[in-house]
């Protein structure tokens, strides 16, 4: 039997507009993918809390409030001090180019602006999570 696929989505900090994720977590789920949504208004802390506690292979954080230069740094950051090696990060919204570059040099897996498919983002995790098997026995 093939493992499936764990994602947790969230929303970070004080940003309020929560469809995309919605929709996000809709489609993975679609997509035969175990989705854990926190919901808005999470700490960096509370995100990587949860990650470790459902052993997700994947966080995925929906950002329009314009914070991502502080927001994923310090989930990062979070996911460092606590070991989490080998979840991958990404996440959507309205970020700019130039930003989306700082941060994928920083660690971030990918960023998906708006108007991306929801396929190519369930084609995104899915070769992820196969080219990143977890020790299941671990």
């Amino acid at each position: 039997m093939e493992r499936k696929i764990r994602v947790l989505i969230a929303k970070a900090g004080l940003d309020g507009h929560d469809r995309g994720a919605k929709v996000i977590a809709a489609a993975l789920r679609d997509a035969g993918m175990e989705v854990i949504y926190l919901g808005l208004r999470q700490t960096p802390q509370m995100i990587v809390s949860a990650a470790i506690q459902e052993d997700v292979d994947a966080i995925g954080i929906s950002i329009l409030s314009g914070a991502h230069m502080t927001i994923f740094p310090n989930i990062l950051t979070e996911m460092k001090k606590n070991e989490v090696e080998d979840v991958l990060l990404f996440g959507g919204g309205i970020i700019p180019d130039e930003d989306i570059k700082k941060l994928k040099e920083q660690g971030v897996g990918e960023l998906f602006t708006p108007g991306t498919s929801t396929t190519e983002v369930v084609a995104f995790l899915k070769k992820w999570v196969e080219n990143h098997p977890k020790d299941i026995f671990n």
